[in-house]
């Protein structure tokens, strides 16, 4: 009779970080040929460039440089908090990225549940595929339908028997953005959560069956746990992200008419900077932005941290 094989010992953590720092000093070459690359080019794609932050607080000119433009201090700060148009550069902004969050944020939740209902996996897959696809058309291609759809002579108004022109409506806007960005972006967001819903216990769902639970019974008590930790980080990202409008697509549904309710801080900065050449004023209006978004991010992750028992980013 053959005999059983012995059971391996259980290392100690001890023993196992030195065998770990053995090995990493032995092949300490291989991991420098790893990570010299990335290293190498986040200094000079992530690092280097925090350096244009200065042109914030200069009168840049392009041909005097970065070193012998003059300083200004905070005048181009106070010149954009002073502007009359402020306040509707900033609500436009913060209006976008509110609803955005409030209608987009809980959008791939509901879809990964859903879809976490179909038992057959290749009509599951089927559906996928049509949900993923528009996340590959590129912005400027889908500004391009969304015009097309909502022209007077578009699907839209044929459907309702109108002919509106839609783009030129500044209370439109706001929804078109919004709208067209669910579309988009649902299907494919929904991944990271139809992953985390695969962790979820079948054991207990079979189990909540059997005792009668309902359909919202089940999502609480089994799948919603399972996804719960990633849809906070999710969300402290996304508040982080609140004053990061995308401009590519506000620019490209932008109209003469719609102006009041399109022009956001992004669209002003590349306005300001590329076409007017006030590269000082657009770099600190930019700046304005980044930092209401680095205070949003960590006063999220202080509040959730407090609500979910110190757990956080």
């Amino acid at each position: 009779m053959n005999k059983p094989l012995p059971a391996k010992e259980k290392v100690p953590l001890k023993q196992r970080r030195h065998n770990t720092l053995v090995y990493l000093r032995q092949h300490w070459q291989l991991y420098l040929i790893f990570m010299l690359p990335a290293f190498v080019l986040t200094i000079i794609f992530r690092y280097i460039p925090m350096g244009g932050i200065m042109i914030a607080f200069m009168d840049y000119n392009p041909f005097r440089g970065l070193w012998h433009s003059e300083w200004v201090g905070f005048a181009h700060f106070n010149r954009f908090l002073s502007s009359p148009d402020f306040m509707r550069y900033l609500m436009n902004t913060l209006k976008l990225s509110v609803f955005g969050l409030l209608w987009g944020f809980p959008a791939p939740i509901l879809l990964a549940f859903l879809l976490n209902r179909i038992l057959s996996s290749k009509i599951k897959q089927k559906v996928q595929l049509v949900l993923y696809m528009p996340n590959f058309i590129s912005v400027i291609v889908l500004c391009g339908i969304v015009r097309i759809l909502l022209s007077p002579t578009g699907m839209i108004n044929a459907f309702l028997g109108t002919n509106y022109n839609f783009m030129t409506m500044p209370q439109a806007f706001r929804t078109i953005y919004i709208a067209s960005g669910i579309w988009q972006g649902a299907g494919w967001s929904s991944i990271i959560y139809t992953a985390a819903l695969s962790n979820a216990s079948k054991d207990l769902k079979e189990a909540a069956v059997i005792d009668g639970a309902n359909l919202i019974q089940q999502i609480k008590t089994v799948e919603w746990p399972a996804i719960k930790d990633t849809v906070l980080i999710q969300f402290i990202m996304a508040v982080g992200n609140i004053m990061s409008v995308g401009f590519e697509k506000a620019y490209a549904l932008q109209t003469d008419l719609n102006m009041g309710a399109s022009e956001i801080i992004s669209t002003y900065v590349y306005k300001k900077g590329l076409l007017d050449g006030d590269y000082g004023f657009s770099t600190a209006v930019g700046l304005f932005n980044t930092v209401i978004n680095i205070i949003l991010l960590i006063s999220m992750n202080s509040i959730v941290k407090k609500m979910n028992e110190g757990k956080g980013i």
